[in-house]
């Protein structure tokens, strides 16, 4: 556990700040803290988080995998998906065929009546 300014190894306990351990360093006076928060997720963690999402899992089945939170997981892709726009198209749709609905929709009316034999 070095200064990260100067990297001295020469350092002493200063106290506690947010509940961490902090520490000053006898070369050149700065406070460091050198523990990291526990809840603090890594960079690459929200990523995998992410594409686990994309590729259609859900957020309790991350969660278990990731062993966080399927809370956390849904906050990380709600905060995504509220910086991502979608594309839209401005092109009215001027025809839509419903071939194969009506055709379904015949084929049943037809295994009704048969049923009626």
């Amino acid at each position: 556990m070095d200064c990260p300014r100067c990297k001295s190894m020469k350092h002493c306990k200063a106290g506690f700040v947010g509940g961490r351990q902090r520490h000053k360093c006898k070369e050149c006076g700065y406070y460091y803290t050198v523990d990291r928060k526990s809840d603090v997720k890594t960079s690459e963690t929200k990523r995998l988080a992410l594409d686990m999402y994309l590729e259609g899992l859900g957020f309790r089945a991350i969660g278990r995998i990731l062993k966080i939170s399927y809370r956390t997981v849904y906050v990380w892709v709600r905060e995504w998906g509220s910086k991502v726009s979608l594309p839209r198209k401005d092109v009215s749709i001027s025809i839509v065929e419903l071939d194969e609905m009506h055709t379904y929709v015949g084929q049943k009316k037809l295994l009704l009546d048969m049923d009626c034999y």
